[in-house]
């Protein structure tokens, strides 16, 4: 019976922080899967037992970072820099905050944040040579800064090549983005070929595909794209094709092709809504003249979303044929 006894003690001992710990792996499973209103309380209420735990703190700056409550996301970085200020990490996050906080409020306002921002960018590059994304947002921050306040294209530029050295097909996006920033369209050009030479991802493809569209070369934006879809075989890229078919009014057999591709393997994934493949579909048969075939597009697209506010001004240019 004292044996028995002395059992059922111990496991009321340790039944809390039992189910302490599950919750706690169950809140850490909900920020997985970006249910961070069901994870926040539970993160709370495990930091007031726990003030310390820096763990919990990352946790609940990041819930507001996503929240885009600045102010709070700056407090718990502010606290983790303070506790540890060798994470680059955590210089990193308490940087973002404050950039993402500047943006949101006047610029004289976001002067007094420059000095800052640029403090725990550089110091977590300094601390981590082989983090990225501080270094993408090194690009960022001296390409987009104005020379006057601290801007400067030699610096961003060094991040760059600096990104280069850890990832090359990030060297040269980045190197691409600077150049295209600063109007030199044909450095942009050869740094995103090099890109698509190097890493050939979805993404090389779609930063050289965009960068034609903004430079008024919607052949070229369309051959890349398909080359991308041979490649990556991805049903979202049908829309593009589609889409750039569609409002440069080229290649309407490809874009009819494609898009009828796009709607038959649609699925949620693929992010676009079908109403948009119907809108660009009469969009293609409006440019070849076919009024009767646009408007069954149309009213297709209206039908699925009766508050289609770009299928109802397409429409009324349809009828006007």
């Amino acid at each position: 019976m004292k044996n028995f006894i002395s059992l059922l003690l111990l496991c009321c001992l340790l039944t809390p922080a039992v189910h302490a710990q599950d919750t706690y792996a169950q809140a850490e499973n909900y920020f997985k899967q970006e249910k961070f209103s069901k994870a926040q309380p539970v993160f709370e209420r495990y930091l007031k037992e726990h003030p310390n735990h820096r763990k919990t703190q990352e946790y609940l700056g990041d819930i507001a970072g996503y929240k885009k409550d600045w102010d709070t996301a700056m407090e718990y970085y502010k606290v983790l820099v303070d506790a540890d200020n060798k994470s680059a990490n955590y210089h990193f996050k308490y940087g973002g905050a404050m950039g993402m906080k500047a943006l949101e409020i006047s610029r004289i306002r976001a002067v007094t944040y420059i000095g800052d921002i640029k403090y725990h960018f550089e110091e977590a590059a300094k601390l981590d040579p082989n983090h990225i994304e501080v270094r993408w947002a090194l690009v960022e921050f001296y390409i987009q800064l104005p020379g006057i306040i601290g801007g400067s294209e030699r610096k961003a530029i060094k991040y760059a090549n600096e990104l280069g050295r850890i990832s090359p097909v990030d060297g040269f996006l980045a190197n691409g983005y600077i150049a295209e920033y600063s109007d030199r369209p044909k450095d942009a050009e050869r740094f995103y070929k090099k890109a698509i030479e190097v890493g050939g991802s979805e993404h090389t493809y779609e930063k050289l595909a965009n960068y034609y569209e903004k430079n008024n070369q919607p052949k070229e934006a369309l051959e890349t794209t398909s080359r991308s879809l041979k490649v990556h075989k991805r049903n979202q890229l049908n829309y593009q094709i589609g889409k750039i078919a569609a409002q440069y009014n080229l290649d309407a057999e490809l874009g009819i092709n494609s898009l009828q591709a796009y709607i038959k393997n649609h699925s949620a994934k693929d992010g676009v809504p079908k109403d948009w493949a119907y809108y660009r579909l009469a969009q293609i048969y409006k440019n070849l003249g076919k009024k009767a075939t646009a408007l069954q597009w149309i009213d297709k697209a209206l039908a699925e979303r009766p508050n289609f506010e770009e299928a109802k001004k397409e429409k009324e240019r349809i009828l006007a044929l």
